[in-house]
């Protein structure tokens, strides 16, 4: 019998051997989803091109050059009037829903936190009443809530000559809400600099204490000597400048106040209803969170002496974070695509300027849509990223 000896080679062709590894048929396969992904793309936006050809429209953002010629009654951050262009309105709608979406989030969150303490209250009538404003909102449409609050803003608050007069210098209207201006005079960029460097220190000697409590246990009021520092650092310049700031004060002109900083009752409902609506789900969240942490950990902690607020400050919420944090990111996102649900009440944001006004003027539906939906996309990744990263921060290390 004859025995054949081989030589231990592989005599498989390349492809095949290339196919037969793990990492390069791995590779292989992302290339290959790649490129069919790339390629469905073009597909579709060679149908569009050629679509909006056969009805005499050309595939362009030529148009955000071209004069808007609307107004935008809220503008706080950029100049804008109605020879500005579309871009500009795209600019400022883009602006004004980040603004909206900010200040929602932090409202959202200290009222959803509040609320979800209370939840847990041993006070029968704080607890009941809690309870019902919890279910009663989240049983009742967000739109429904900006329009309520929208009318009440507009039809219960008085009108600018008989406006609710606070100091003679803040003044609540169903127009707006009206405070003075602070305006930089020459050498307020020292307090800026001053500032900064007092925030920076603060910072470090926050890190710096947590370490030693860490290593030896000792602790230090760090938020009073934070506050000191910054307040005392600032206050120190701002004289020592000159006191190198004024204000501009609101005045009654005609039919509405001139002046100053005006906050329109359009931001005031849309900021109200979407805070209100959006914490009564971060309340349920926060309930859920303190309750998952064991009530041996709130034992040990009274049984060393803690009192029950700081039981909750230091023992409760630092591991319910870690039940709060994933699911508080859906409802941050979920406020900040909410948003768009202000054109109902004509708050000039993304969705009401380059997708509404800038849309019927132009007719790019394509392009305007394009813009509207990677507005949203960017600020739900940017949002999404920072909870992830927050939330590895927040994690369980294993020593």
């Amino acid at each position: 019998m004859a025995v054949v000896t081989g030589t231990g080679s592989d005599t498989r062709n390349p492809i095949a051997r290339l196919w037969g590894n793990k990492k390069a048929r791995s590779v292989i396969v992302q290339i290959v989803t790649m490129a069919v992904v790339f390629g469905v793309l073009a597909l579709l936006y060679r149908n569009v091109v050629v679509n909006l050809a056969a009805i005499g429209k050309e595939f362009s953002f030529d148009f955000l050059n071209a004069p808007s010629a609307y107004d935008i009654t809220f503008s706080p951050f950029i100049e804008y009037n109605s020879r500005s262009t579309h871009l500009r309105a795209a600019a400022v709608g883009i602006l004004n829903t980040l603004l909206v979406a900010s200040c929602g989030i932090v409202l959202a969150t200290v009222m959803g936190f509040i609320m979800g303490v209370l939840r847990l209250s041993k006070n029968w009538l704080v607890n009941r009443t809690v309870y019902c404003f919890l279910e009663f909102t989240r049983n009742v449409p967000v739109l429904l809530h900006i329009l309520f609050i929208h009318g009440l803003v507009v039809t219960q608050l008085p009108v600018p000559k008989q406006a609710m007069n606070f100091a003679d210098s803040f003044f609540l209207t169903n127009r707006g809400f009206f405070f003075p201006a602070p305006v930089p005079e020459a050498g307020f960029w020292i307090v800026a600099t001053v500032f900064a460097i007092s925030v920076v220190f603060v910072i470090a000697f926050g890190r710096w204490a947590k370490k030693v409590q860490d290593e030896t246990g000792r602790t230090y009021p760090v938020f009073w000597i934070s506050t000191g520092a910054i307040v005392a650092a600032t206050a120190v310049a701002f004289l020592a400048a000159g006191m190198p700031l004024s204000w501009e004060a609101p005045a009654l002109k005609g039919f509405n106040f001139k002046g100053g900083v005006a906050i329109k009752p359009e931001f005031i409902a849309l900021w109200l209803a979407l805070s209100y609506y959006t914490s009564c789900f971060i309340a349920e969240i926060v309930r859920a969170g303190i309750l998952a942490v064991s009530y041996g950990q709130t034992e040990a902690a009274y049984a060393v002496g803690l009192r029950p607020n700081r039981t909750l400050q230091l023992i409760i919420i630092p591991q319910a974070l870690r039940v709060i944090v994933p699911p508080l990111a859906s409802q941050y996102l979920n406020l900040t695509k909410n948003s768009s649900l202000a054109i109902a009440i004509g708050y000039m944001d993304v969705v009401a300027t380059i997708g509404g006004i800038s849309l019927m003027q132009t007719g790019k539906e394509m392009e305007t849509m394009m813009i509207v939906m990677l507005t949203y996309l960017v600020f739900s990744l940017i949002i999404a990223g920072f909870m992830n990263w927050y939330n590895k921060k927040m994690a369980l290390v294993e020593r």
